[in-house]
């Protein structure tokens, strides 16, 4: 059984909504781009207006994530747990994460390589923190391993330890080693880097090797 649209009204709370109104009841709301192709007079029967409102839902679930999207990119695993969070059901995430993977507005590769080179310009960090950061937002491995391919560690190291050397420049070596070190360790980067770095750094402070070895 078919029933007719006699009214589509603007909703006043929330001017992106319309209500729709069946022989002359109110029936449901829709998503104004949902809700785009309606008119008064037009007939729906039940299997439409079941569409109809699962469209809704999912249209619903999309604006939920551009708005997570607008602070900053997110990862496709970072999206769905907001949406879980949310109750999205999980047919309409997988529906939503399509959607912004066709408008590229969600893509893990590239968020992968640019985390990598934001973080290696303001926040420098080691290959092995690098990845724990990457697995934490839900990056594929292959993904991590083709943004962190060619990463120079030891000239992000020399940029980490910058600041914090100079800092460091009244102590003498073993102290100014523990402390380097430790400060290098804690953002991911290697022994083999760490101690060459510390090396480097003692030697351009005070235009000597250190007495000694790491």
């Amino acid at each position: 059984m078919a029933n007719t649209i006699t009214a589509l009204k603007q909703q006043k709370r929330n001017p992106q909504r319309v209500s729709v109104y069946l022989d002359g009841e109110y029936a449901f709301g829709l998503a104004r781009i949902v809700a785009a192709w309606l008119e008064v007079g037009q007939r729906l029967d039940e299997d439409r207006i079941q569409k109809l409102q699962a469209d809704d839902e999912v249209e619903a679930a999309y604006q939920r994530a551009l708005n997570f999207l607008s602070y900053r990119p997110r990862s496709a695993a970072e999206i769905e747990r907001n949406l879980r969070k949310h109750d999205v059901d999980e047919a309409v995430t997988e529906a939503v994460l399509a959607r912004l993977r066709e408008k590229r507005f969600v893509d893990d590769a590239q968020f992968a390589t640019d985390w990598v080179a934001n973080r290696s310009e303001l926040k420098p960090r080691g290959a092995y923190a690098l990845r724990a950061e990457l697995r934490q937002k839900g990056i594929a491995e292959p993904l991590i391993d083709r943004a962190l391919n060619g990463l120079d560690e030891e000239q992000l190291a020399r940029a980490a330890a910058e600041k914090k050397t100079r800092q460091l420049s009244r102590f003498d070596w073993p102290e100014f080693r523990k402390k380097l070190s430790g400060y290098l360790a804690r953002r991911g980067f290697g022994y083999d880097t760490v101690a060459e770095v510390c090396r480097a750094a003692w030697t351009d402070l005070h235009g000597r090797a250190p007495d000694t070895n790491f």
